[in-house]
């Protein structure tokens, strides 16, 4: 199964499926069938892609799933210290900056980068320390998750430190795999 993120500037119309749409200039997302009349991520469940932004492979194990499109939100230097998620998914930074430290490795993302995180393996995020940043992302979750939050931390003492980040989920979406 892949995970794609695809792109569209310009607007997008998409029929139903696996899909979310999320629109830029409204900050609204959609399940399956969609319009955007201007700048649109569409992030898309499917056997393959071709022509997408990031494109990565899952292997969901056969039952009851969650698609999970959510925003979080970093004033200038916030940071989400070391921590997992119980499903993958991929992310887009819509403005700012932001450092992902994940699997030994470091990346910086600008507006409208985007990055893929397994769930598992640990990740640090430290924002611009200069300017608001924001990542819009499509998680793959257990459906047990449904309205929780999927943030665990690795290190215990992190758990008790101010976040300064906050999280806006827009929708949840009942999936099965067989």
């Amino acid at each position: 199964m892949i995970l794609a993120l695809y792109e569209h500037p310009d607007g997008v119309e998409t029929a139903a499926g696996n899909r979310v749409v999320y629109d830029v200039e409204r900050n609204a997302a959609h399940f399956g069938a969609a319009q955007a009349d201007g700048h649109a991520l569409v992030w898309e469940l499917a056997p393959s892609a071709r022509g997408a932004k990031l494109i990565a492979e899952i292997d969901p194990e056969p039952g009851d799933w969650l698609i999970r499109c959510d925003r979080v939100d970093f004033p200038p230097g916030g940071v989400a210290y070391r921590h997992t998620h119980p499903g993958p998914g991929i992310r887009c930074l819509l403005f700012g900056s932001i450092r992902i430290e994940t699997r030994g490795d470091a990346n910086d993302y600008g507006p409208f980068d985007a990055w893929f995180e397994r769930g598992p393996d640990p990740v640090y995020a430290a924002a611009s320390e200069i300017e608001d940043s924001a990542f819009v992302r499509v998680m793959l979750l257990p459906r047990e998750w449904q309205g929780k939050r999927t943030v665990r931390y690795v290190d215990a003492e992190d758990e008790s430190k101010p976040k300064l980040q906050r999280a806006t989920i827009f929708l949840e979406q009942p999936i099965r795999f067989e």
